[in-house]
């Protein structure tokens, strides 16, 4: 499985597993999902809306790969995120329809991408103002792996307020291998 093979698995997992964190969430209370229960981004809510504001800073960025503005237009025009807390939306279906919209976004990027446009040395400024140049698939690897952190963070809030989302695993996503 090639690099870019790799990142469109992981797109298509993200946009899964999202769809089940969504649809636990979906069944709780705005109480509860407002509660702060000691995350790092402190609830339910709050750590949904920081996944999302993390994945639309780093797709504006990957916007600005020569290769990459055109399936980015619309992220890229999405207003930036203020501070990594913030909380873009306050309930939990509006959120929810500007996931799935972005994670439409990420799984038709990934699908364009070749594995030329992996090897581009990405020039961005960190949320501090730092400027970094890195590899994109450096980058595009640490996206992935940023949403998956969090996730779980949140599928362990979910299991605290009694909310199960079932199973979590890639390989869950990954079909059978025909033998021979």
């Amino acid at each position: 499985m090639s690099l870019k093979e790799h990142f469109e698995l992981l797109a298509t997992y993200n946009q899964w597993m999202n769809s089940k964190v969504y649809a636990a969430a979906g069944q709780i209370s705005a109480t509860d999902l407002a509660k702060d229960r000691g995350a790092f981004f402190g609830s339910i809510l709050g750590t949904l809306n920081h996944i999302l504001v993390g994945d639309t800073i780093w797709l504006k960025r990957f916007a600005t790969h020569p290769s990459c503005l055109n399936p980015l237009r619309e992220v890229a025009d999405l207003q930036s995120p203020e501070s990594l807390d913030q909380v873009l939306f306050e309930d939990i279906a509006t959120l929810s329809e500007q996931r799935i919209w972005i994670d439409r976004q990420i799984v038709n990027w990934t699908a364009e991408l070749s594995e030329g446009d992996l090897d581009f040395v990405l020039s961005y400024r960190n949320t501090k103002g730092i400027a970094a140049h890195k590899r994109y698939s450096s980058l595009v690897l640490h996206f992935f792996n940023h949403q998956t952190h969090h996730r779980g963070q949140v599928s362990t809030l979910l299991s605290q307020a009694g909310m199960d989302v079932g199973v979590t695993d890639l390989l869950a996503q990954i079909p059978e291998e025909a033998h021979a």
